[in-house]
């Protein structure tokens, strides 16, 4: 995710987990039915009608008088037992020497009934324990069985809770991270496109050193998960780590914990794990970068933020500069990790600077925010996504530019107060000309934060705009 966002409290990514189902139990006679042959005097083939039951009593016999009603519900006990199941066979046409056998049963004194050796066995499987499946919400239940095929290549969307939804292009989506409020209608869509839906997990490193606490975490995880009929989890952390600290070990472990947990108990799950643009300690996130790679299924490497740490002057620049961007990929890929376990990760935002200064080259000085030792920093600017910049843009002062070095888009504006603004963000050219270098890389796939920066209102123009943003993620062979 953006890193400003985690500055702001990420206050577009707090999820609210919802209520687990109810869990649910084995029916006893279901299991004795399926079980039939386990037990003397059957064998399969035959209803059950073992030879330790009471036999049948002749049908020319009268029943015994029925008790007379007792109770808040004015049922017997007997009734009350029966009524369920017997209703139920009747009307399937199922009422057999099964079902006579429980109601004699219900009729016998309350004196303990011995069981045979082999149903002894079986009481373990009797009791109460929660069920494999949770209650499906989608309208085939199949659609709440994990993704299981692995795409060849990978397009990784964060959602962070809004309603548009629906209007993403997903014959592309491969995955969608929930970062925003879980929508079961959501994960039944996604599933019905083959689309993961995965966790959005997040956790203090100051905890993590432990390792009572990293199972806990696991497990409520996992629970998460399943509930949710979810395919896996995002672990994203972004917290400042130092090379020699019990936390650079600890997150590898965590990591490595989770992927075993998740792909044991979820089959087809996915575990990944979101990297700063460049291996090099950004923003003081000294992690152990080729043991989490090979420890989950892949990174992804979040190229944008790449003014959070500005040590040079203090000038408005681009969220993704090209070659600062391409450059970082290879330093992932020079520290020995498989660029198959890299997914490119762009921005769908831009940062809007006020500017204590404007050159007639359009050089905008910015206020002096320090952030975690280097004197600059993109927090003298805020987020904007790209459908107010596009808005925006037909009223600015300059329209909008380009810029050679960086490969990035900008415009000026002045605000109602006179005050000067530069806002650089990046636009279907800019994507591509750096998704382009996907293939010659190696790279897994692409993904972007976030896929609700984009105008799904419907317009004429806002259409085009957003179907040009997501064609953008399709990498085209390289023209450099």
């Amino acid at each position: 995710m953006s890193t400003q966002a985690t500055r702001e409290t990420r206050r577009v990514t707090n999820t609210r987990e919802s209520q687990l189902p109810v869990e649910q139990g084995f029916s006893v006679g279901r299991l004795l039915g399926v079980q039939h042959w386990l037990i003397p005097g059957t064998r399969p083939g035959r209803p059950l009608t073992p030879s330790w039951l009471p036999a049948r009593p002749c049908p020319h016999l009268p029943r015994p008088p029925r008790p007379a009603p007792r109770g808040p519900r004015g049922k017997s006990s007997r009734a009350r037992q029966e009524e369920p199941t017997s209703v139920a066979r009747r009307s399937a046409g199922m009422a057999g020497p099964q079902l006579r056998g429980r109601r004699l049963l219900a009729r016998r004194p309350p004196l303990p009934l011995p069981l045979p050796p082999p149903l002894l066995l079986l009481l373990p499987l009797l009791t109460p324990v929660p069920a494999a499946g949770n209650h499906c919400p989608c309208r085939e239940p199949a659609l709440c069985l994990p993704i299981r095929q692995r795409p060849d290549f990978e397009v990784f969307v964060f959602h962070v809770g809004q309603k548009t939804w629906k209007s993403y292009d997903w014959t592309q989506i491969t995955t969608v991270a929930v970062f925003g409020r879980y929508n079961s209608e959501l994960m039944c869509h996604a599933h019905s496109k083959g689309a993961r839906v995965v966790l959005k997990g997040d956790v203090s490193l100051k905890k993590i050193t432990d390792p009572t606490f990293r199972a806990s975490w696991i497990a409520e995880k996992l629970k998460l998960a399943k509930a949710q009929h979810m395919d896996g989890i995002n672990i994203d952390i972004e917290q400042e780590v130092t090379c020699s600290s019990p936390e650079y070990d600890a997150l590898t472990a965590l990591v490595k914990e989770t992927t075993d947990a998740f792909h044991h108990e979820i089959e087809g799950s996915q575990v990944t794990f979101d990297v700063a643009w460049s291996p090099k300690n950004i923003d003081g996130r000294c992690y152990n970068y080729t043991g989490i790679a090979d420890a989950c299924d892949f990174l992804f490497v979040m190229s944008y933020d790449e003014q959070s740490q500005v040590w040079s002057e203090c000038i408005a620049a681009a969220n993704a500069p090209f070659n600062q961007t391409l450059t970082g990929y290879r330093d992932y890929i020079k520290m020995g990790i498989n660029p198959k376990k890299l997914v490119m990760g762009v921005p769908w935002y831009g940062y809007d600077y006020t500017c204590l200064n404007l050159s007639e080259s359009h050089v905008c000085t910015i206020a002096k925010v320090p952030f975690r030792g280097a004197p600059c920093s993109d927090a003298a600017g805020h987020q904007v996504p790209y459908k107010v910049i596009m808005k925006e843009i037909h009223s600015s002062i300059s329209g909008s530019q380009w810029d050679e070095d960086q490969q990035a888009p900008y415009y000026n504006y002045k605000d109602p107060s006179g005050q000067l603004h530069q806002v650089w963000y990046d636009n279907p050219r800019s994507i591509s000309l750096k998704a382009e270098h996907i293939p010659q890389y190696g790279l897994r796939g692409i993904g972007m934060w976030n896929a609700d920066c984009l105008d799904y209102s419907g317009g004429a123009v806002a259409k085009q705009q957003t179907e040009e943003m997501w064609k953008a993620l399709k990498p085209k062979p390289a023209q450099r």
